[in-house]
């Protein structure tokens, strides 16, 4: 009988989907093997890769053969699949159904909104050597601020956690999103209690493997912070 592979995950750390799959693999011990791809290199464009996912992004996920791109869908994959506690993507209906609302939101939302205030304070200066535009930023930062606010209001209201009271896989996309400004040195979280201790709590839920996951970016920040 043919022995069967780790699962194996294509990542690049520094990308904030990458990060939400490395931490729910590590801080639930699931065997698996990371195979870097460092998009700052282009090796998200070479011909192995590009095979694996013509779509040329990270994450992807290589589940012995079973070959699944979308961090969305890999992380809901795995946590079906795998010997994940229950609560990471519950199997109740209603409970789970708060889950994929907030995912389905995620994408047009947290995600973009972290995203762009990243892009033009750190990633456009470093790749063009130009100054960051302010006017530009200040609107990214506004647009960003709206989506904290939401996420206050729609989703954490009362309760710990984005989906209740234990912690899920919304959190983590959530999170890896709103760290990604921390490159540039921009903590959006500062200023806002409630999005601070749920921060907090995340942290404490999934233990070392957060800060393992955020070492990348973690770097960014230094360096930068070095050269200013």
């Amino acid at each position: 009988m043919a022995s069967r592979r780790l699962v194996e995950v294509y990542l690049d750390l520094l990308s904030q989907p990458c990060r939400a799959i490395h931490i729910l693999l590590n801080c639930n011990k699931v065997p698996h093997t990371v195979r870097t791809v460092a998009l700052r290199r282009g090796e998200q464009r070479t011909p192995e890769f590009t095979k694996l996912n013509p779509m040329q992004k990270v994450p992807v996920m290589d589940d012995n053969g079973f070959i699944l791109t979308e961090s969305d869908a890999i992380l809901k994959y795995l946590a079906t699949k795998y010997d994940i506690p229950e609560h990471w993507y519950p199997l109740q209906p209603e409970r789970r159904a708060r889950v994929d609302e907030y995912t389905a939101w995620h994408h047009t939302n947290t995600r973009p909104h972290a995203a762009k205030v990243f892009i033009m304070e750190v990633l456009l200066p470093a790749q063009t050597g130009s100054k960051v535009d302010e006017s530009s930023l200040n609107r990214a930062l506004s647009q960003l601020d709206d989506t904290l606010d939401k996420l206050e209001s729609m989703f954490l209201r009362r309760q710990p956690f984005l989906c209740g009271d234990d912690i899920t896989l919304a959190d983590l996309l959530a999170i890896c999103e709103l760290m990604q400004p921390l490159g540039g040195g921009r903590d959006v979280l500062k200023q806002r209690p409630q999005l601070l201790r749920w921060r907090s709590r995340v942290q404490s839920a999934v233990g070392e493997s957060f800060d393992k996951a955020h070492a990348t970016l973690y770097g960014v920040r230094d360096r930068r912070k070095a050269k200013l």
